[in-house]
């Protein structure tokens, strides 16, 4: 007899629960602009590199590793302890005077990793929370002659070119990297009324090792778009006091 195989897993992302590939029977909940449990209760959230300015006028937009220094992503920091998010409102929404990140704004959908016999896939699915599945309530995605709502278009519009824009985010940071400009620092932000607080773990581009780098070098970055983020990213180190304003 042969032997089973077994089922594909699939791996939601960070801040998500249970996730099940979108189907055009689906009908789902609206998010009424609620921010989902998983990301009330965390003190960072990834940014890409379209997103970097923007991100950069209302948070510390920082680079952070989970390997080491091996590999980098950017994230943005929402508050300065483990799990404190101080830009959710005690309503549950995100507070409307500060950018929302581009993966809280794709919520309820997302695209998942798949395991197979163990083994991560490079293939992508497009899956949905399991919580915004509302028979009873829930929006259809495709009219009945299968055609995409309008609200539909725009939320798959967002959640492929949020995808499309971690791959050059990634490329970034492999720039990054291959040029040596990240170091681990550790910060102190004092906010208005004089309180302090400590912060480590975290990496930063050094301006001084841009000085360092080759002509050509910089004309890549700039060429790549690259230059105008890595400036974003580094004034927006300001915004570590504003962190300590909204904890007080």
């Amino acid at each position: 007899m042969p032997t089973d195989t077994l089922l594909p897993a699939i791996t939601p992302p960070f801040g998500y629960g249970d996730v099940v590939p979108l189907l055009h029977t689906h009908r789902i909940a609206p998010s009424k602009g609620v921010v989902p449990d998983g990301l009330r209760a965390t003190n960072a959230i990834p940014v890409t590199m379209t997103e970097m300015p923007k991100a950069g006028r209302d948070y510390p937009v920082v680079f952070a590793s989970k390997d080491g220094g091996a590999s980098y992503g950017v994230v943005a920091l929402l508050g300065l302890r483990s799990g404190e998010n101080l830009f959710v409102t005690p309503q549950g929404t995100w507070r409307d005077d500060a950018y929302a990140p581009a993966y809280l704004r794709r919520y309820p959908f997302c695209m998942a990793t798949v395991t197979r016999d163990g083994q991560l896939q490079d293939e992508r699915i497009l899956c949905v929370a399991s919580e915004a599945l509302d028979n009873a309530r829930g929006l259809p995605a495709e009219k009945q002659d299968g055609q995409p709502m309008s609200w539909w278009n725009e939320q798959r519009h967002l959640v492929l070119e949020y995808e499309a824009d971690l791959m050059r985010t990634q490329q970034l940071c492999d720039v990054v990297k291959k040029l040596d400009l990240l170091r681990p620092f550790g910060a102190q932000a004092i906010s208005k009324d004089g309180a302090v607080v400590n912060l480590a773990g975290m990496y930063r581009v050094e301006e001084s090792l841009l000085a360092r780098r080759k002509a050509d070098d910089l004309r890549m970055l700039i060429d790549k778009g690259i230059m105008g983020r890595l400036y974003a990213h580094m004034m927006s180190l300001d915004n570590l006091g504003r962190l300590l304003d909204l904890q007080s």
